[in-house]
């Protein structure tokens, strides 16, 4: 797929990136090649193979989840900068 110039530009100016005409001229080309490889994808045969979420099958690596006791507060708040009572005391944010 072609790309025109003006495409690049309006792209560039979506991303905000200010390019050189150099640049322009480079990232015109790269990018061509990159929605034909994309294009040339269609030309794979894809019938019966299942949608999936990962391009490898593997096993979660998040621990379960396990219940345990409250952290005391005197532990929980041991390396707070400041605290108020028996919470964090942060600065106020939105006027």
């Amino acid at each position: 797929m072609k790309l025109e110039l003006a495409q690049v530009r309006h792209v560039a100016k979506l991303a905000r990136l200010s390019l050189t005409p150099e640049e322009e001229t480079r990232f015109t080309t790269q990018l061509s090649a990159v929605l034909d490889a994309v294009e040339s994808l269609s030309a794979v045969n894809t019938e019966g193979v299942p949608p999936t979420t990962f391009a490898i099958a593997s096993a979660t690596n998040a621990r379960a989840d396990e219940v345990h006791d409250e952290l005391p507060v005197e532990v929980a708040l041991k390396n707070a900068p400041q605290r108020e009572g028996t919470s964090f005391a942060i600065p106020k944010v939105i006027e």
